[in-house]
């Protein structure tokens, strides 16, 4: 059993910043892409950012230069630094990871249960 956790979000005001988290458990055998999607009321999910096993990075163009997504491979942990956020920003922001969780089985994706951010004055 895989489960994804994340921080909480919050309420933040335009221009802030805010710092995501999210940490897989479980019976892991390797995790492949990790990363953030977001929805908004009314929109499709969005990828935000992912960050592959090579630590190659790929952004959603709104956020390029604003968010910075990292991993820890040792901790299975991504964290999402957002800064400079906009009203637009808003949105459940989930976690998800493609994890392996032992060498016969296919990878597969796996999903937080979402946390909202706000960004508002």
């Amino acid at each position: 059993q895989v489960q994804l956790v994340e921080s909480w979000g919050d309420l933040v005001q335009p221009g802030g910043s805010l710092r995501l988290s999210c940490a897989a458990s479980g019976s892991i055998f390797s995790i492949y892409n990790i990363g953030w999607y977001r929805q908004a009321p009314g929109n499709q999910r969005e990828l935000v950012a992912c960050i592959y096993l090579s630590g190659s990075t790929n952004y959603a163009d709104s956020v390029k230069g604003r968010f910075t997504i990292s991993r820890d491979n040792a901790k299975n942990t991504v964290g999402l630094q957002m800064n400079s956020l906009k009203p637009e920003d808003t949105a459940v922001y989930y976690c998800y990871a493609n994890i392996r969780i032992t060498p016969s089985l296919s990878a597969r994706d796996y999903w937080g249960q979402g946390t909202q951010v706000t960004v508002s004055s």
